[in-house]
């Protein structure tokens, strides 16, 4: 695979606004930390960072309906899909401005990850990755579907016929799975902690090859786990394109995944994830998503390192 870049953008400003960061689990300040960290390794400067532009409402029309863009026009749903009460008095054009803007442009950066993806082999998008909105609900934080209108854009812009989606985010990807329940073109491989939020268990039955770690799983098991799933997953379907979303809140002691995932055990889990793609040359999105713990920057970051280190990305191509 040739190197790719990172998209990048100015993160949201919806957990500093009025001091919110308080009230909300997720870390804004993540993204920037993570350019922050591999700037100072000496693993990426400016030129290795692409700034993506926002995704415009007929970008968003490609998944989403009208009904559901006009219900972000109320401040109150914002508040409930992004779990920050507060945001509910604030008038909308501000929403619009500190909470969905940013949000679009991760969406933008997501897109542009596919792009650049299917041209130089692989791209990272510092950000994204927001699996529980479908095309017609939003929830978990997530405010737009951008797995799903990036996987649209790649079926009609980039001549993709077979999408893998390997999402590791503890997380079941509720969202995704709603929007593809009834597309052979996209192959679902989940494996999520099953007693954790959302609990949607109709969107189960639309994964194509779930595995379950339940709360409490440790990093050789997990491992070992995801080793079988890369297995089957390739005896099952022979995708041309991988959206790979890698939450961190697997790790040990995050509140909301509930797993005990050891920082190494993530760059390994990333390695394997690139190394599949990499062997087989199917061109790879890498999404950040969840993760809610400060420690995930650095963790993301020694990840990518990590996967310089091996040869399984190329930054300076």
């Amino acid at each position: 695979m040739k190197g790719m870049g990172l998209t990048k953008w100015q993160g949201p400003h919806v957990y500093t606004l009025h001091s919110l960061q308080v009230r909300h689990p997720f870390d804004s300040s993540k993204w920037g930390r993570i350019c922050r960290f591999l700037t100072k390794e000496g693993i990426m400067d400016q030129k290795h960072l692409v700034e993506p532009v926002e995704a415009t409402k007929d970008d968003l029309l490609v998944v989403h309906s009208e009904s559901y863009l006009k219900s972000l026009n109320s401040s109150l749903n914002v508040s409930m899909i992004v779990e920050v009460p507060p945001i509910a008095m604030l008038p909308n054009w501000l929403v619009q401005k500190k909470v969905l803007h940013p949000f679009r442009k991760q969406v933008g950066g997501t897109i542009l990850a596919a792009k650049l993806a299917k041209e130089r082999g692989w791209a990272i998008n510092v950000g994204g990755g927001f699996h529980h909105c479908s095309s017609e609900k939003g929830g978990g934080f997530c405010v737009y579907a951008d797995i799903s209108l990036c996987i649209h854009f790649a079926f009609v812009r980039l001549n993709i016929s077979r999408v893998m989606i390997i999402d590791l985010d503890a997380h079941q990807g509720n969202g995704h799975e709603m929007d593809f329940s009834d597309d052979r073109r996209v192959f679902i491989l989940d494996m999520y902690n099953p007693g954790i939020y959302p609990l949607d268990f109709e969107a189960r039955r639309y994964i194509d090859l779930g595995v379950e770690v339940k709360s409490g799983t440790a990093t050789d098991e997990y491992l070992t786990k995801l080793d079988h799933a890369l297995e089957v997953a390739e005896k099952k379907f022979y995708p041309d394109f991988i959206v790979y979303n890698a939450g961190t809140d697997i790790l040990d002691g995050d509140p909301l995944g509930r797993l005990k995932i050891s920082p190494d055990g993530i760059a390994s889990r990333d390695e394997k994830v690139f190394r599949f793609a990499r062997e087989r040359n199917i061109p790879l999105i890498m999404l950040t998503s969840g993760g809610y713990m400060k420690s995930s920057a650095k963790v993301i970051a020694d990840s990518i390192v990590n996967l310089c280190n091996k040869s399984l990305i190329d930054m300076k191509s």
